[in-house]
């Protein structure tokens, strides 16, 4: 642990010169600077093994021993400073990626009133925190490691403890972290947490907070079922997500689930999804949101038939409960549209392989998705039916070439090429101009000439401009 400590410091002086210039300026002054926070806890879980990359991301440095003038003036020797809030004591200095603060206590609430106290000792200003993984810190200038509530202790043994019963239970928002800290870590709060948590008020967190820290929770967990897993523990999933909970118990199939109901195929499937490659964060929460919300409408939909439990329509009507969960923790609309599209869709691709579906009807199921996309629809599909592991370990990765009809599928919507979206239109307004059309006939004409482009296969212009005036009937295949 000391030569952590060591390495830290010796990379921090050499890779931030101008932060460890403005350290040496507050010591100067009789002050220490102390890194705190989450970067203590992943730097000593070892989370970010090369130091040096992991320095140029966001750090929180508390300054001891000097006043918020004196702070505000030093850093200003350094650069434009920004101030987040005086009465919070928080400073940036552009081209830094520090959070500067002074230490505080909080009175109480979501909103408290704050009492910077510079001379605050280490233990009072570390009461503050939510958790004793993340009460720790780094004194730049002794090389002492700070941990007054025995962090270190609780990360090697993957223990979740709280620093102060009753500043948790102040500020609500602590649940959530509490609730993303289980997926992420794969740490357990203990049995003082878990009572706590059982019975704290949750109703001043905003829904922007919320959805906020169940992206943290997607975002950076290999397993995030086991928050899923805390809530039910705990009595509180029927309340943040009762559509998931009311899976537990809705029963499926041996023959298409051996996992079990639908509560540990939802489970399965969301690990899974976590586990994937993504371009980008906003697709990884897209396909996790749908992979959380794609079988809610097993619970209205499955009947028991001839000994075998049935779930006929349960696509289309889980669309109406991803809605109304995703309502409660996001305001993205295009997040919500595009979830609920995917979860309507997603045995589609089943549908297909057994109908032996023609290639226009790939281009108007890359239609019905957009903005989504098959390939997109097809990562929920993997996740889908591979989530379904008896007393084992779920993979890493999906397996594409495992799934012999999802393949073919693949193959016949690239064949389509619509793959990746839909079919460009080859017709617009403007070429119809001639025609001298009000403005919805020109619309409708418009859309008309998709929808024969879509069905003939003809792309070339002149010939489906001529077969639209036409007016020629087309046959959907």
């Amino acid at each position: 642990m000391v030569k952590i400590v060591q390495d830290f410091i010796f990379n921090f002086k050499k890779n931030q010169p101008l932060a460890t210039q403005i350290v040496q300026a507050i010591e100067q002054l009789g002050g220490q600077a102390v890194v705190v926070g989450g970067a203590i806890r992943d730097l000593l879980l070892n989370r970010n093994k090369n130091i040096k990359d992991w320095l140029v991301q966001d750090l929180d440095i508390e300054v001891y021993g000097v006043t918020a003038q004196q702070l505000e003036q030093i850093l200003r020797q350094f650069g434009p400073v920004r101030l987040v809030g005086k009465s919070f004591g928080v400073y940036l200095v552009d081209g830094l990626n520090i959070d500067w603060s002074l230490p505080r206590t909080d009175l109480s609430g979501r909103k408290p009133m704050v009492m910077i106290d510079p001379e605050l000792n280490f233990q009072e200003a570390f009461r503050r925190r939510d958790l004793t993984i993340n009460a720790m810190g780094i004194n730049l200038k002794t090389g002492e490691l700070i941990d007054p509530f025995g962090g270190q202790v609780d990360l090697k043994a993957g223990v979740l403890r709280y620093v102060d019963r009753k500043l948790f239970a102040e500020d609500p928002l602590r649940f959530y972290r509490v609730m993303q800290f289980i997926g992420r870590f794969e740490f357990w709060p203990d049995a003082d947490l878990d009572e706590l948590c059982s019975q704290m008020s949750l109703l001043q967190v905003s829904k922007e907070r919320i959805e906020s820290e169940f992206e943290k929770l997607f975002l950076n967990s290999k397993s995030p079922s086991l928050a899923l897993v805390w809530l039910q523990k705990i009595g509180r999933l029927k309340e943040i997500l009762p559509e998931v909970h009311a899976t537990i118990g809705t029963l499926q199939s041996s023959d298409w689930h051996p996992e079990g109901d639908v509560f540990e195929h939802t489970k399965q499937a969301l690990d899974l999804s976590a586990r994937q490659f993504y371009n980008s964060d906003q697709d990884k929460l897209l396909i996790m949101w749908s992979a959380l919300c794609h079988d809610l409408g097993k619970v209205t939909h499955t009947k028991l038939v001839d000994g075998q439990y049935k779930s006929h329509g349960h696509a289309a009507g889980g669309v109406p409960l991803a809605r109304k969960l995703l309502n409660r923790i996001t305001s993205n609309k295009n997040l919500i549209d595009g979830a609920c599209r995917l979860v309507a869709q997603h045995m589609e691709p089943l549908v297909f392989m057994k109908g032996h579906a023609s290639l226009a009807a790939y281009k108007r199921l890359a239609v019905r998705l957009a903005p989504q996309t098959i390939s997109q629809l097809v990562k929920l599909t993997l996740v889908d039916r591979q989530g379904r592991v008896v007393g084992g370990q779920l993979p890493n990765q999906i397996d594409f070439g495992v799934d012999l009809q999802l393949s073919d599928f693949i193959e016949q919507a690239k064949l389509a090429g619509v793959y990746d979206g839909p079919e460009r239109s080859v017709l617009f307004g403007r070429d119809f101009l001639d025609l001298d059309l009000a403005g919805p006939e020109l619309g409708r004409l418009v859309k008309q000439a998709y929808q024969i482009q879509i069905e003939t296969g003809i792309t070339d212009p002149q010939q489906l401009k001529q077969l639209v005036v036409a007016h020629k009937p087309f046959k959907n295949k």
